[in-house]
């Protein structure tokens, strides 16, 4: 049986943008080191809440060279190296392997979408073309397609397919892949608020948004899990029910890295065509990181 690439919490970072818009890789390595010391189980660069869509090539690379640096095989980095052109999939997935990463994270095509047979067909090539364990990405909302269970019950068979990232909403998908994959395929939640429902039916944990903020809560809710505590972690869910809400009350990742300057841990900016919050939003912002003792 294969292992899962890791079990628990894993951060989903965002990157920090200096005053001249550059990615400040100093307040990068301090996140990092913070995510650690708070208990974080592995953490995911240039996905999604990287805003990876605007980075370079070059900052691509750059980031995933820096946090398999200060991680320094601490914990497990998984790179983000989706996109909805296969050729440009492998090749960021290459450079990801050869900036050391320990695993890939790799989306389903979007915009274009393709056919359960095209999805079969695009993860089986770049899995022919790097070594790494890969971790599926299933986010209907952003790419306009999903994953059906028989589709994942087939890529189970590829020995460098670990599992997925299932960020759906869908329990009933949920519910089958596991029926029909068992522990040849390992499913993470997507979402903060579907921690703990998702690991009651045998996710091993989450690739998280709000880990960038409250990582020690989101390892804690893991841990609890994974130890069949679920009456425990549900009292941590319910508690911070509010906070994930608001943390998606705008397009990820513009309310993370509102909150993180709000603390002063310098995230920076967002890169366009994202935008900063409005007063409006950043007030409920401040009013619910006040009211969960965060600000």
């Amino acid at each position: 049986m294969r292992e899962p690439v890791f079990s628990g919490a894993c951060t989903a970072l965002i990157t920090p943008f200096g005053e001249n818009g550059e990615v400040d890789y100093h307040a990068f390595e301090q996140l990092i080191e913070t995510q650690i010391e708070n208990g974080i189980d592995a953490l995911c660069v240039c996905g999604t809440t990287g805003e990876t869509p605007t980075l370079s090539v070059r900052e691509y690379t750059n980031m995933i060279k820096c946090c398999v640096k200060t991680v320094h095989g601490r914990v497990k980095v998984i790179a983000g190296s989706g996109s909805n052109d296969t050729s440009r999939a492998v090749y960021l997935s290459q450079q990801a392997q050869d900036a050391g990463a320990d695993a890939l994270l790799i989306v389903t095509p979007y915009y274009n979408k393709t056919s359960q047979a095209g999805l079969i067909k695009h993860y089986d090539f770049i899995s022919d073309r790097v070594e790494l364990p890969m971790i599926l990405y299933n986010v209907p909302s952003r790419t306009g397609m999903s994953f059906t269970a028989q589709t994942y019950q087939l890529l189970a068979t590829n020995p460098k397919i670990n599992g997925v990232k299932e960020a759906s909403g869908n329990f009933s998908l949920i519910a089958h892949t596991r029926h029909l994959c068992g522990d040849q395929f390992y499913i993470w939640s997507g979402n903060d608020d579907h921690i703990v429902p998702m690991m009651s039916l045998g996710a091993k944990g989450v690739i998280s948004v709000a880990g960038n903020l409250v990582p020690r809560v989101i390892a804690r809710m893991c841990k609890l899990c994974l130890e069949n505590d679920f009456s425990s972690a549900s009292k941590i869910q319910l508690e911070y029910t509010d906070l994930m809400d608001v943390l998606f009350s705008d397009v990820n990742p513009i309310p993370i890295k509102a909150a993180l300057n709000l603390l002063n841990k310098k995230a920076g900016h967002v890169r366009l065509p994202l935008c900063e919050m409005s007063p409006e939003q950043l007030e409920l912002l401040k009013n619910t990181l006040t009211r969960t003792g965060i600000l």
